[in-house]
């Protein structure tokens, strides 16, 4: 029988100090570190692996989904020009195609600034609000000139939208929250007006038509391909809510945010003084709220994410162009659809568009990687992601002499 046999043991013997197989292995370890065979970081304590933080890309775009989509849309205003054009040839030739092209120079400007902000993500609900209140102060002043219409508008815009990106970057509050708010005291300016105001002035837009919508085109267009740019997505993209969204972004959020919600806010501006200039009818009091759900809505149809950063490159040209023939089609039809039921619509219809955008719209690995944490799981602190970059095999023990007199079982005990 094995002497280390737990029934050869006498009673209180310690089975850590008096087991030979034991006392051997201690000797084989501590010959080992003497040596400097094993591992240094089993001897020094190794720092804990902070958690890692919110990811700031999840994965290059894939364009093919953007335009894929894009194809769907410019087929749908394809078959409403149609049938505008079966229901009156000459609502497409001029002077009425002078007024569609104005037309589709505003409404696309709304959605090229409530795409600005999604993509940044701080969603301007302001923008609504601003349209009605820029058709106010050129019907008010249009007499003026249209220089002293247009830039106290669009100054007025500017600054506003540099007061709320300040506001939700020192409070650090999410973008909708922030704007809502704004976008209430927008209203409270455009009600303080009772009866509808007759419009000032003679400046007719009509007259720079493929001018108007010619520059629509290319922003959008220029702004899509620009925002196809990783470095450039992401710079825009830095307040999308990854991880903890109450958590601080840092200052890297700072130009992006102030950016986005001043060109939209500007952007608002202008399409109000267009829209405000084609139209021989007063201007009504009421919220503008059904401009900020066409702009969202469209926005979110041309293929920019709800959540931000994500976008297409000519999605927002062909949804403009696509509802803009729509309105002009249910007019001379005598339709009478009201702007709030197509806002909502419209809006539907992006937010399907965005399940699709940012189902598709990653590559497949991009998903996974995500899903690697390399913090540790919890209660550890010498657990290393990676192999140690100075392991080494522990070499065997050197020969040496009889080493059984300082054993339990030696000559002295």
């Amino acid at each position: 029988m094995a002497y280390d046999d737990t029934t050869m043991r006498r009673p209180g013997e310690s089975t850590a100090e008096n087991d030979p197989a034991a006392y051997r292995r201690r000797v084989q370890f501590e010959d080992a570190v003497a040596g400097g065979t094993l591992d240094q970081s089993l001897a020094a304590p190794v720092t804990a692996i902070p958690a890692a933080g919110p990811a700031e890309d999840d994965g290059r775009d894939r364009l093919g989904v953007h335009l894929g989509w894009e194809v769907v849309l410019l087929v749908v205003a394809g078959v409403l020009g149609f049938l505008l054009w079966r229901e009156d040839s000459a609502a497409l030739q001029r002077p009425a195609l002078d007024g569609l092209l104005v037309a589709g120079a505003a409404i696309g400007l709304v959605a090229l600034g409530a795409g600005l902000s999604l993509r940044a993500g701080v969603p301007n609900l302001a923008i609504g609000p601003i349209v009605l209140a820029a058709e106010f102060q050129f019907a008010e002043n249009g007499d003026k000139g249209i220089l002293q219409a247009l830039v106290p508008a669009l100054i007025i815009a500017a600054v506003g939208g540099l007061i709320v990106g300040a506001l939700i970057l020192l409070l650090h509050v999410p973008g909708w929250a922030a704007t809502l708010a704004a976008a209430f005291g927008v209203i409270t300016f455009d009600q303080l007006r009772v009866d509808p105001v007759a419009v000032q002035g003679t400046w007719e837009p009509t007259d720079r038509a493929f001018l108007l919508f010619g520059g629509f085109a290319i922003l959008a267009v220029l702004g899509g391909g620009l925002g196809a740019i990783g470095p450039v997505r992401r710079f825009f993209g830095r307040m999308r809510p990854v991880g903890d969204p109450a958590a601080r972004r840092g200052s890297a959020v700072v130009l992006p945010v102030l950016l986005a919600l001043i060109f939209s806010s500007v952007f608002a501006a202008g399409a109000g003084v267009i829209l405000a200039g084609n139209t021989a009818d007063p201007i009504r009091p009421g919220t503008g709220l059904e401009w900020t759900g066409i702009g969202l809505g469209l926005a979110l149809l041309g293929g920019t994410s709800a959540y931000g950063r994500r976008g297409g490159i000519f999605g927002t040209l062909f949804a403009v162009t696509g509802l803009t023939l729509f309105l002009d089609y249910q007019t001379r039809r005598e339709l009478d659809i009201s702007l709030f039921a197509i806002a909502g619509t419209v809006f539907i219809a992006g937010l399907v568009a965005t399940r699709i955008v940012e189902s598709y719209g990653r590559l497949a690995g991009a998903a996974a990687a995500a899903d690697w944490n390399a913090a540790p799981s919890g209660g550890l602190t010498t657990w290393s992601p990676t192999l140690p970059e100075t392991w080494n095999t522990p070499a065997a023990p050197a020969a040496r002499s009889d080493r059984w007199d300082d054993g339990p079982w030696g000559a002295t005990r």
